[in-house]
C-alpha cells in the first residue's frame, strides 16, 4: 500500500468512528425559531458546485476562512446554518448578489481536522428557504429568510410518477457504475414525494442548474415530472455510452487475445528452433535492400524505415504504409540497364521494314545511334516530340526504335491527365498513396534505360488539382531529370539515361516551355502514293494473313487500292484504309467458309460489291476555260485537294460577299485581291464607275467544310481579274500563294502535299511562290517531271501563265429591262498564248 492510498484509507476509518457520533449530535440541533414575520435569521454556508437538499446527510470540506467562522459561530450558539449554492463557483469570497436566493437551512456538526489537512463537516439538510435579506457581510455573511413548506397530498398522478421516477432510477443505476445499488434501494423505501425526487436528483451528476432548478421547485409533482425528464436524458446518455464501451471492450479484448496468441507462437516457434515469420521479414527486407545497389542517399533512407519497421509491433497499422513504401524503393530499377545495340546498319533496316517514308524521323535516329557509337559515355539522350495527324504512325515507330536500339519499350498515355499528382505522385500522407505514372512505369520497365514513349502530350488538362504538364517539365530537361524527385519517394530518382519520345497531333496547346524542351519531328500525312506503297507493303499483306487467305492467290492491284483511297477514305493516316482492306478480306474469308469459289482478283469495279458505294467524290479539273474561275490548291490533314475559286458580277451597289464557310484570314485575302483590282483597273481597262454599280460574289464550292488560311489569295485575285476583264482563265493551271495589295506573291506551306493534289487530278502547270522553292525537294522526282512547276514573285507573272489573252476588259454588256444579269460577256474564241520558258526545279 502507498502512502496516499494509507492516508485516504486512515482518513475514511476516522471519519467513519465520529460519523455516528456526529449524526446524533446533528440531531440534537434544532431548527431555526421563526420571528414574528415568519422569518428566520441564520449565518450564511456558501457552496461551491454543490446545492444541499432536505433530509441529505453529507459530509462538506471547508477551505475559506469566512465559512469557517460562521460554521464555528453556528456550532458555538447551537443554530443552523442557510446553505446557498454559488452561482459562479471560481469565485473565492463570494457576496449576497454571488448566491442563488432559494437555499436550505441546514445543521452542522462541530468542525472535524482532518489528517492531511484539511477540515471538514457534516451537514444535514432541513428545509427549503428564501433569502428576503442580507443582514450583515463581515466576517461573515448573515441572512433572514422564509422558510418553504411543501404540500404533502399524494394523489394517484404522484404515485405513478413515483413509479416511473422509480423505474427509470433503476434502469440508470444499473447503467451507471458510479451509482451503487445501494442508491436504489434506499430510493425505493422512501414515501415522500418530494424526499424521493430530492433524493435521486442528489444521488445524479447532473449540472449545478438543474439541481438548484430542483431545489426551487416546490411543488413534489411537478419536481418529479422535471426529474423524469432529467432521468430520460441521462439514461439516453448511459445507453449510448455503454454500446460504446461494449464495443470498445470486444476490441480490446480480441487484440490481447491475437496478442497472447501470438507471443504464445512466438514461445513455441522459439522452443522448435524456428524463427519468427516478422523477424525472416525484416531479414528479408535487409537483404533486398542490398541487392538493388540504390544510390547512398535512398539506400539510407531504406535502411531508416526498416529500424522503423523493428521498433512497430508486426499488426499496427502503419506497417502495412511503410512495408508498401520499401517495396517501391526494391522495385524501382536503381542500376539495371539493358545493352544498346548501336549498329547503325541494323538499326536502318528495322526500320525501314516496319516503316515506310518519315525519311526525317529516321534519320534522327540513326544520327542519334551513331553518336553513341561513337561515344559511348553520352549520357544525355535525345527528347523527341513526334507531331502529326492520328494514323501516321508516330506510336508505332517508336516501338520500332525501340526495336532497333534493343531496349524495353513502355508507353503512358497522358490524354485526359488534369492532376499533377498522376505525375509526381502523392505524398505519403494520404491514404492509398502511390508514386506518379513516371516511376510506376519505370517499375514496369525493370531497366533504367527503356524507351519510354509519351503518348497525346497535346491532350493534357489542368484544373484546381494542379497543371501536369508543369511537371513535365522536370522530367523532360535533360539538365534536371537525373534528380526526378517524386512526391511518394521523396528521394531523387535517375531518368538521365531514359530515352523520351513524345507524341502529338497539334502544338498549339503544349505550352512553351514544355515545347522548348522537345525535339520536334513533324509527320506529315501521307500522300496517295505513299498510302499506295504503304498498303503494298504492309497493309495487304498483313490483312490477307490475317483473315485466313495466306493460301489463296488474292490480289489487289494498285488501281483497286486507289479507289479505295481515292473514294473510301479521307484521313491523313492509313487507319482506315487499313480497316476497308480488312472489310475486303472479310467478305472473301466468309466466301471461302461458306464453299464458294474466292476471286483471285478484286478489281477496281467490284469494289462496290464488297465496300457499298463510294464514300468520297474528289473534285476534278475544269474541263474548259472559263472566265471567273480559277482553281486553287488547299493544304488538309488527310492531304493535299484542289478547289475551284469562282466569281459573278451582278449588278449592284458595289459591295462584295464571299461564301464557302470561309474563315477570317480567307475574308481578308478576298479583299486585298479586290483592292489589288481595284489599284490596276484603269491599266486593263475597267472603268471606275464600274465598281460602284457592280456587286461581286466568291463562292469556294464544299460549303460544308470549313477553309481558312492566305493561301489561296493570288487565286481570288486571278478569277476577280478574269471575271472584270472577261478574259478565261487555263484550265490544266493550278496555284497557291498569299497576295499582298502591291500584287507581290508570299510563300505559303504545305507545298508537297498541294503539288500531289494537282497531279492526281490532272492539271499540268501549278504556280507557286518563288520563296517555296526550298520545298520542291520534298516533291517526288517522277512528279517534278511530269509537270510545269512555276515559281513566281509577282501577280503579273500569275497571270501570264493563267489567263488566256491581254489583259483588255471587253465593252460591257447591257442589262435586259431591270433585271439583273451577269456581267461576264460572252465566251470568246480560245487563243493559243506564245509559248512561254518553262523551268523546271530540282
Amino acid at each position: 500500500m502507498t502512502g496516499h492510498e494509507f492516508r485516504e484509507w486512515q482518513m475514511r476509518t476516522e471519519f467513519s468512528e465520529v460519523l455516528g457520533n456526529r449524526t446524533e449530535e446533528l440531531q440534537r440541533i434544532r431548527d431555526a425559531t421563526v420571528d414574528a414575520e415568519g422569518l428566520i435569521s441564520c449565518a450564511v454556508l456558501p457552496l461551491r458546485d454543490m446545492v444541499l437538499f432536505p433530509r441529505m446527510v453529507t459530509p462538506l470540506f471547508v477551505g475559506r476562512e469566512t465559512t469557517l467562522a460562521a460554521l464555528e459561530a453556528a456550532h458555538a450558539a447551537g443554530e443552523t446554518l442557510v446553505a446557498l449554492a454559488q452561482r459562479d463557483a471560481e469565485i473565492a469570497e463570494p457576496g449576497p448578489e454571488d448566491l442563488y436566493p432559494v437555499g436550505c437551512e441546514t445543521a452542522v456538526g462541530r468542525v472535524l481536522h482532518m489528517p492531511d489537512g484539511s477540515t471538514t463537516v457534516l451537514a444535514q439538510g432541513r428545509r427549503r428557504i428564501q433569502v428576503v435579506e442580507f443582514t450583515q457581510t463581515q466576517p461573515y455573511l448573515r441572512a433572514r429568510a422564509r422558510p418553504i413548506f411543501e404540500s404533502q397530498q399524494r394523489t394517484r398522478e404522484t404515485e405513478a410518477m413515483m413509479r416511473a421516477v422509480l423505474a427509470l432510477f433503476e434502469k440508470v443505476v444499473q447503467l451507471n457504475r458510479s451509482l451503487p445499488e445501494e442508491a436504489y434501494v434506499f430510493a425505493m423505501n422512501v414515501d415522500e414525494p418530494g424526499w424521493l425526487a430530492d433524493l435521486i436528483t442528489s444521488a445524479l451528476g447532473v449540472p449545478l442548474s438543474d439541481r438548484q432548478e430542483m431545489l426551487e421547485t416546490i411543488d413534489p409533482n411537478t419536481r418529479l415530472q422535471r426529474l423524469s425528464v432529467i432521468l430520460g436524458r441521462e439514461l439516453d446518455v448511459l445507453e449510448l455510452e455503454n454500446r460504446i464501451h461494449t464495443r470498445v471492450q470486444s476490441e480490446v479484448d480480441r487484440s490481447q487475445r491475437e496478442y497472447y496468441l501470438r507471443e504464445q507462437m512466438k514461445a513455441i516457434q522459439n522452443e522448435l528452433g524456428e524463427a519468427d515469420s516478422w523477424t525472416q521479414e525484416l531479414v528479408q527486407l535487409r537483404e533486398a535492400v542490398a541487392a538493388a545497389h540504390m544510390p547512398e542517399e535512398v539506400d539510407k533512407k531504406a535502411r531508416k524505415e526498416i529500424e522503423r519497421l523493428e521498433q512497430m509491433p508486426s499488426m499496427a497499422p502503419e506497417v502495412a504504409i511503410v512495408r508498401t513504401y520499401l517495396d517501391w524503393l526494391i522495385e524501382l530499377p536503381w542500376d539495371k540497364a539493358s545493352d544498346d545495340n548501336l549498329d547503325v546498319r541494323h538499326a536502318a533496316q528495322v526500320l525501314d521494314e516496319q516503316h515506310y517514308g518519315l525519311p526525317k524521323a529516321k534519320e534522327r535516329i540513326l544520327e542519334y545511334i551513331a553518336v553513341r557509337s561513337l561515344s559511348p559515355e553520352r549520357l544525355r539522350q535525345p527528347i523527341l516530340c513526334f507531331v502529326g495527324p492520328p494514323g501516321t504512325g508516330k506510336t508505332s515507330l517508336g516501338r520500332s526504335i525501340a526495336e532497333a536500339l534493343g531496349r524495353r519499350f513502355v508507353r503512358v498515355s497522358l490524354g485526359g491527365i488534369r492532376d499533377e499528382a498522376e505525375i509526381r505522385g502523392h505524398r505519403r500522407t494520404y491514404i492509398g498513396a502511390l508514386p506518379g505514372r513516371i516511376l510506376q512505369t519505370m517499375r514496369r520497365a525493370a531497366i533504367v534505360n527503356p524507351l519510354f514513349m509519351l503518348d497525346e502530350i497535346d491532350k493534357l488538362g489542368a484544373d484546381f488539382r494542379g497543371d501536369p504538364a508543369a511537371a513535365l517539365l522536370e522530367v523532360l530537361d535533360p539538365e534536371q531529370n537525373h534528380a526526378f524527385d517524386d512526391h511518394y519517394l521523396d528521394v531523387p530518382f535517375d531518368l538521365a539515361k531514359v530515352m523520351f519520345i513524345t507524341t502529338a497531333n497539334t502544338l498549339g496547346p503544349v505550352p512553351s516551355a514544355l515545347l522548348d524542351r522537345m525535339e520536334v519531328i513533324e509527320f506529315p500525312g501521307y500522300i496517295e502514293e505513299e498510302k499506295l506503297a504503304i498498303a503494298r507493303q504492309f497493309l495487304l499483306p498483313r490483312q490477307i494473313s490475317e483473315n485466313g487467305l495466306s493460301g489463296e492467290r488474292l490480289t489487289i492491284p494498285d488501281l483497286s487500292v486507289r479507289r479505295i483511297i481515292r473514294e473510301y477514305t479521307w484521313e491523313a493516316g492509313v487507319r482506315n484504309l487499313e480497316r476497308e482492306i480488312a472489310r475486303v478480306c472479310r467478305k472473301i474469308a466468309r466466301q471461302k467458309a461458306e464453299g464458294h469459289r474466292l476471286p483471285t482478283r478484286v478489281s477496281p469495279a467490284s469494289l462496290p460489291k464488297y465496300l457499298g458505294p463510294p464514300q468520297y467524290f474528289q473534285l476534278e479539273a475544269e474541263k474548259r476555260d472559263e472566265v471567273g474561275v480559277a482553281t486553287a490548291l488547299a493544304w488538309t490533314e488527310a492531304g493535299g485537294d484542289t478547289m475551284p475559286v469562282e466569281v459573278i458580277l451582278v449588278e449592284g451597289k458595289g459591295g462584295i460577299q464571299i461564301t464557302g464557310q470561309v474563315g477570317e484570314v480567307m475574308q481578308e485575302s478576298a479583299q486585298a485581291a479586290m483592292s489589288y483590282l481595284k489599284s490596276r483597273a484603269r491599266e486593263w481597262g475597267i472603268e471606275a464607275a464600274r465598281f460602284e454599280k457592280t456587286d461581286v460574289h466568291v463562292h469556294i464550292p464544299e460549303g460544308s467544310i470549313p477553309k481558312d488560311g492566305p493561301s489561296a489569295g493570288i487565286t481570288m485575285g486571278t478569277a476577280l481579274i478574269s471575271a472584270f476583264t472577261g478574259r478565261p482563265v487555263r484550265k490544266e493551271v493550278g496555284m497557291t500563294g498569299e497576295i499582298t495589295l502591291r500584287g507581290r506573291v508570299l510563300p505559303v506551306g504545305g507545298v508537297r502535299e498541294k503539288v500531289l493534289a494537282a497531279h492526281r487530278i490532272g492539271l499540268k502547270t501549278v504556280i507557286l511562290p518563288a520563296r517555296n522553292e526550298k520545298d520542291l525537294v520534298e516533291v517526288p522526282a517522277k512528279v517534278r517531271q511530269d509537270m510545269d512547276l512555276r515559281l513566281v514573285t509577282h501577280m503579273d507573272e500569275v497571270l501570264a501563265v493563267s489567263v488566256r489573252g491581254p489583259l483588255r476588259a471587253k465593252p460591257e454588256a447591257k442589262p435586259r429591262g431591270a433585271r439583273r444579269k451577269v456581267v461576264a460577256p460572252r465566251r470568246p474564241r480560245v487563243r493559243r498564248a506564245p509559248r512561254e520558258t518553262r523551268s523546271r526545279p530540282g
